[in-house]
This record gives structure tokens, C-alpha cells and sequence, in this order.
């Protein structure tokens, strides 16, 4: 199969489009026909070796977790899906090795949920990463409730955006911070937005004079900050991106493959209540200027790989 790889961290430079042998197929998994990756932060974070301490490579590297595509075959214990489902998945697992960005790759079916018929599978791959951690971030950590006010910072992301829709299916109101020039977007979604920056605080007071009922960070630094002076009593605080929280009162929140929350995300796909924009679309050859591209921090939305 053809297949991302890199050999020793470093830049997008580092990374090699070759061929690979077909992933091995374990019990409990599924073989996956790749029809489409998509581009996390965390991938070109593990390539510059950031998360060294905490997850061993095996080199050579696939890059990439998340996935759309179809299944071809089924491990020996496999009985939820078949030759021919159309899946999505957040395939990571305790190693670094074996990822999405190849013509196939063997997912358990600890990572997977089936694809929303609504989606393209260049949208259906954007969904998995990004979705799961503002669901599991505003349901599992701040507990958002109907009629609550969240807060979410850089609201126009890829997991931002899809923070603004499941706040706003589970009826809060939402506050989001973005550029000025994201800011008709996020009304499209729903939200309210706000400038980030110098004066943050007096701008978001004056849409919430009593503060918010939740703050979910997803730059760290400042905005991580001032968060804790916008919460209302009561108010609860997470960030997915600074474990710096911890010490204000909040909670860290690292993302973990759910097929049940993951279901649950297609369900509100599949009710109109939750979309996935794709800001761009690389082939698969094409990774490395694709990591470039998120790597300058100014996307809006997801950047996806279609593969096959």
C-alpha cells in the first residue's frame, strides 16, 4: 500500500510518500480501506517528537489518527461490522506506528463508529478528533447544561466549531473568541462572538454581565488566564490545551477514543444539529504541505487528506 511515513522526528520535511506493507489484522479489529485522513495539531506535534515522554514510536512512523473509509475485512472476534460499512474512527492507539495516512490500516473497534450517510467522507474524517474532545470536554468535564452560558476559546477551529454546535444541541448559549474575520462564521453556528486580545474580559462581561457558567480553552496562555475572572459562581473551567488549568481550579481534558461518544457525534450529524467545515483538501502525497498548512495556525476548520 502507499503510505505516509517518517523515519526520525523532525519537520513535514522528514516525511516519505512510499510503499508499505499492508497492516497486520488483529481479533478485535477491522481493516480499514482509507478513503479519507484528516490533520491534527497533535501529528506534527508527534513528529517533532513532542509527545516523546508520553507515547513510544515504532519506527517507521504513519502519521495521522483520524480516519473515514470502508471495511474490507473483519478479525476473528469482530461481530459489529462487516466487509463494505463505511466507518469513521479515532484510531489511536498506546504506540505510535501504525496510522491513517496510508491506503489502509487496521483499526480496533474500541476507535469506531459508523459513518453519518450525510457526510462526505473528507467531512466524516474531520469529525472524529476534533469532535470527540469538545463533546468529551463539554459533557463528560464541564457538564454543560440547557440554558447555561459556555465560553469557548478560539471558538472558529477545528474543534472550536464543533464546540459551538454540541454546546448549542445541548442548548447553551455560546460566547466564542476568534479573529474579527471568523466572526460572521461563528454567527452562522450559533455563537456570539468576541475579539480575543487585550480587553477580553470587559468585552465578554458585556455579553455576560453575571459571567459564564463554563470556560472551555482551547489556546492556553492568556486566554487560559483571564478565564478563571469570567466564570460566574458556580462556574466550571477545562482546557484541552495547557495543563496549567489544573492549578486554577479547572480540569486538563486529553482526548481518548469512545465508539460510544462517537456514535453519539454522527447521531447529531445525522440530525442537522452538527457539521464538519473542511477548510482544504490534500492528497494523500501531499501531507507534508498539509502539516504546513496547520502548523500556521490560521485555519478555519479541518484540513483533510482524501486518499482514495
Amino acid at each position: 500500500m502507499k503510505a505516509i511515513t517518517y523515519s526520525a522526528y523532525g519537520s513535514p520535511d522528514v516525511l516519505e510518500y512510499v510503499e508499505r506493507p499492508e497492516p497486520k489484522l488483529g481479533p478485535d479489529s477491522v481493516l480499514i480501506r482509507v478513503k479519507a485522513a484528516s490533520v491534527n495539531p497533535v501529528d506534527w506535534k508527534i513528529l517533532g517528537g513532542y509527545l516523546d515522554p508520553v507515547l513510544d514510536a515504532v519506527f517507521p512512523v504513519v502519521p495521522g489518527w483520524d480516519v473515514a473509509g470502508v471495511v474490507e475485512k473483519a478479525g476473528a472476534s469482530v461481530s459489529e461490522y462487516a466487509p463494505g460499512d463505511e466507518v469513521v474512527g479515532y484510531v489511536r492507539e498506546d504506540l505510535v506506528g501504525r496510522g491513517t495516512f496510508a491506503e489502509y490500516v487496521a483499526a480496533p473497534v474500541r476507535t469506531l463508529a459508523r459513518k453519518p450517510a450525510n457526510m462526505s467522507f473528507e467531512e466524516a474524517a474531520g469529525l472524529p478528533l476534533a469532535g470527540l474532545t469538545a463533546y468529551q470536554a463539554l459533557v463528560k468535564s464541564l457538564g454543560v447544561r440547557a440554558g447555561e452560558t459556555v465560553l469557548v476559546h478560539a471558538a472558529a477551529g477545528g474543534v472550536g466549531s464543533l464546540a459551538v454546535q454540541i454546546a448549542r444541541a445541548l442548548g447553551a448559549e455560546v460566547i466564542g473568541t476568534a479573529s474579527e474575520r471568523n466572526h460572521a462564521y461563528l454567527r452562522e453556528l450559533g455563537a456570539i462572538p468576541v475579539a480575543y486580545g487585550d480587553g477580553l474580559e470587559e468585552r465578554v462581561r458585556e455579553v455576560a454581565p453575571d459571567g459564564v457558567d463554563a470556560v472551555l480553552d482551547l489556546v492556553g496562555g492568556e486566554a487560559l488566564q483571564v478565564s478563571p475572572s469570567l466564570l460566574a459562581a458556580g462556574g466550571r473551567l477545562a482546557s484541552v490545551a495547557d495543563g496549567a488549568v489544573i492549578g486554577l481550579g479547572g480540569s486538563y481534558v486529553f482526548v481518548r477514543p469512545d465508539a460510544g461518544d462517537l456514535t453519539e457525534l454522527g447521531a447529531l450529524v445525522e440530525r442537522g444539529e452538527l457539521k464538519v467545515e473542511v477548510a482544504s483538501v490534500y492528497p494523500l502525497e501531499k501531507v507534508a504541505e498539509a502539516f504546513r498548512e496547520s502548523m500556521a495556525g490560521h485555519t478555519r476548520g479541518k484540513i483533510a487528506i482524501r486518499v482514495s
